[in-house]
């Protein structure tokens, strides 16, 4: 079965405020943020929510924070883990909203007014967090604590926030002199505006890519992928052209389908060197600088490179574990690779193409390949692939492994009026929370596909706060009289971000605060994948869009028989694109790199085959923008454990209710409250092999 890597992003800002405090100046109050929100389940009223809202809400959350912050340092009291650090878990009501209602629709909703306010609040915030990080009084406290922790009879949950916390504060800097204290404030007020820059603009340079052909450009592609580009075109008033755009559920089909290999190479060299053009969206610059200065950070902090100091807290511990597994990987899968760009040059060779296959035609042969030995081709899937029916399909399996049940909500804001809402039951009927799901391509949301939380779970004065998750995409719209038919790609990106919605929806921390390793947090989502292809489940929700039909035995086999398919060519693509991410992270400081040749002279030294690109390259690569920075390995390191624990229930049936129980409680409950292997273990009785992974792979030794 193929995995595809999904972005999921987590908004983790260190926010300390209070929700209330005395003698405060006069606010809007027509500003919602400002008020009790009066909704179901307290939801944001997103549509109540205007950009001129944010800037006031953050900086009264900001001062709120300041003043508690005050009242816990000025507490004569010894230190106490209730009096310091359930005080800091409980404040941050006002600024903790603000955030994640603002991140969320930033990334899915943006606009020129959330661009212009996220350039101006980032560095504030950032500020402000340094503030509380390297605040001397508030880290004493802290420190008392932690060191005295022995006498105040923690729980293990307790006991793990306790210990994540004052080493966060020492990683932050706490420890430092007022000098470098200084420098890292600098650093970090830059670096936090760099990045949201480089963000913004391979959105901005995503959405000017527009390829437009008349129908001459059309040979080879389905109906499907022709409506779409006619709906396109019609949008921006182009009718009679057909209009292609580097977002996934565009290009990709065209390079699939499309005979006419001119075109593929336009369309693919625009997508490979988005902010790389020159132009105002060009990202060299602003990535050297942000390379330079993490690695100015590390070494102010006290670490050798940026790599060790972000990888210390994850299960990776430092870098030499990542290149370890890394490069076990990258030995195994580049003869893979090599021996399909064989049979690909065979195809090209027979049909007296007189060329040498190129980074462009990888999709278009692939493909050919593909119906050669299997009969099986991504036009002939759709169908079978409904939109809808798939989203009933993981509902259904959720159901069956956890009997929790998702109703619609027709009444209750929705983040953007192309979300769905849904409520999520317990077996016994109790309320879990609330899922949202926004399925499709907008110039306001950015490529990639998601999940993030508006609410987690936690205890609030003995009251249970129910989570708020929303999963986004970039699916297929419907186009014509046809639905939004799903690629088997997005049919397991469906699985993958659901996956993170039900570590949301489970979780049972009772703090605000969690500490959730990097490189675990993609074990819920990849783990789902692998229902998503398993013939009990298509037997579930695999229906013919127009006839009901079950898809045909022959097909599910199709799909099982080429798991192993371009498994080279996956592997080596998102391997390229880890590797390259530890490059950039591992370099000491002073970090000055030109991005161009650095990315190129890696490449080759690592022995990327010239046929094949990573899968980000540096300009556009907005993962190790977003919390994924000396972290992309983490797709593959939680690969070894969702190939591993997916055994677990193909032992005993994969819709096992005991296992699935299991799973639900030692490690999606506990997702962040303890430490990730001793979780693992307690699910699966033991450490966990890489074998099921290589395997799985098609990269298993002979």
């Amino acid at each position: 079965m193929k995995k595809f890597v999904k972005l999921f992003i987590i908004t983790a800002l260190f926010v300390m405020a209070i929700s209330s405090c005395k003698n405060e100046p006069e606010v809007d109050k027509t500003n919602p943020f400002f008020s009790e929100f009066n909704t179901p389940y307290n939801i944001p009223p997103f549509e109540r929510i205007m950009a001129r809202h944010y800037i006031p809400a953050f900086e009264k959350g900001m001062t709120e924070g300041r003043i508690e912050i005050e009242k816990i340092i000025n507490n004569k009291e010894e230190p106490t883990f209730s009096n310091t650090i359930e005080a800091l878990d409980k404040t941050g009501e006002l600024l903790t909203t603000v955030s994640q209602v603002f991140y969320g629709q930033a990334n899915a909703n943006t606009s020129d007014s959330l661009q212009s306010i996220e350039v101006d609040i980032s560095p504030k915030l950032s500020a402000y967090n340094d503030e509380i990080r390297l605040n001397p009084d508030l880290f004493r406290k802290v420190k008392y604590v932690y060191d005295n922790q022995a006498k105040y009879n923690l729980d293990s949950e307790q006991k793990y926030i306790l210990e994540n916390l004052y080493k966060g504060f020492v990683r932050n800097g706490a420890n430092l002199n007022k000098q470098d204290q200084d420098t890292l404030k600098k650093i970090n007020q830059e670096l936090s505006v760099l990045t949201v820059k480089y963000s913004q603009n391979v959105l901005d340079e995503t959405n000017n890519i527009r390829f437009r052909v008349d129908s001459n450009g059309l040979s080879g592609l389905p109906e499907s992928v022709m409506s779409a580009a006619a709906e396109v075109a019609k949008a921006e008033g182009s009718e009679g052209l057909f209009v292609f755009t580097t977002q996934r559920p565009s290009i990709f089909p065209f390079l699939t389908y499309s005979d006419i290999r001119e075109l593929r190479q336009k369309l693919y060299s625009a997508y490979i060197t988005r902010c790389n053009n020159g132009n105002e969206f060009d990202n060299n610059k602003l990535l050297s600088d942000i390379v330079r200065l993490r690695a100015e950070r590390a070494k102010v902090l006290g670490y050798k490179t940026h790599s060790h100091t972000v990888l210390e807290p994850r299960m990776a511990k430092v870098p030499e574990n990542v290149y370890s597994l890394l490069n076990n990987l990258w030995e195994k899968a580049v003869p893979v690779a090599k021996n399909e760009l064989k049979e690909m040059q065979r195809i090209i060779d027979k049909e007296g193409g007189n060329f040498k296959l190129e980074p462009s035609d990888w999709w278009y042969y692939a493909e050919k390949l593909r119906k050669q030995k299997y009969n099986l081709n991504d036009a002939e899937l759709r169908p079978y692939f409904k939109l809808e029916n798939v989203r009933e399909g993981v509902f259904t399996c959720a159901n069956k492994l956890f009997g929790i049940v998702f109703n619609p909500l027709t009444d209750c804001p929705l983040p953007h009026p192309d979300a769905q809402a849904f409520e999520v039951k317990d077996a016994d009927g109790s309320h879990i929370g609330v899922l949202y799901m926004d399925f499709f391509p907008r110039d306001s949301k950015r490529q990639g596909a998601w999940c993030i939380t508006y609410r987690t779970h936690h205890i609030l004065d003995g009251k249970t706060i129910t989570p708020i998750a929303t999963t986004v995409f970039n699916f297929t719209p419907e186009s014509g009289d046809a639905p939004s038919l799903l690629s088997l790609e997005e049919v397991s990106t469906l699985f993958h971000e659901f996956g993170h919605a039900l570590d949301a929806m489970f979780n049972r921390n009772t703090y605000n605060q969690t500490f959730v390793a990097w490189d675990f947090v993609e074990l819920p989502s990849q783990l789902m994948e692998h229902w998503a292809t398993e013939p009990e489940m298509l037997n579930i929700y695999a229906r013919h869009y127009q006839t009901g039909e079950v898809i045909p035995a022959s097909l599910v086999r199709k799909i099982r028989n080429s798991g192993y398919f371009n498994q080279g060519f996956d592997n080596v693509e998102i391997l390229a694109a880890s590797m390259l991410d530890m490059a950039y992270h591992t370099l000491e400081a002073p970090a000055v790199v030109d991005i161009q040749k650095f990315e190129t002279e890696y490449l080759t030294k690592i022995g990327l085959i010239p046929e094949i690109i990573s899968r980000y390259r540096s300009t556009y690569f907005t993962h190790i923008m977003d919390g994924y920075d000396s972290g992309y390995y983490s797709y593959t390191w939680a690969a070894v454990l969702d190939n591993d624990a997916f055994e677990a229930f193909k032992e005993k049936g994969i819709f096992d209710k005991t296992t699935a129980e299991s799973y639900r409680t030692n490690i999606l409950a506990k997702n962040g409250i303890m430490d990730p292997i001793e979780m693992y273990v307690n699910f699966r009785g033991r450490e966990p092999v890489i074998e099921p992974l290589l395997k799985n792979k098609g990269l298993m030794p002979n």
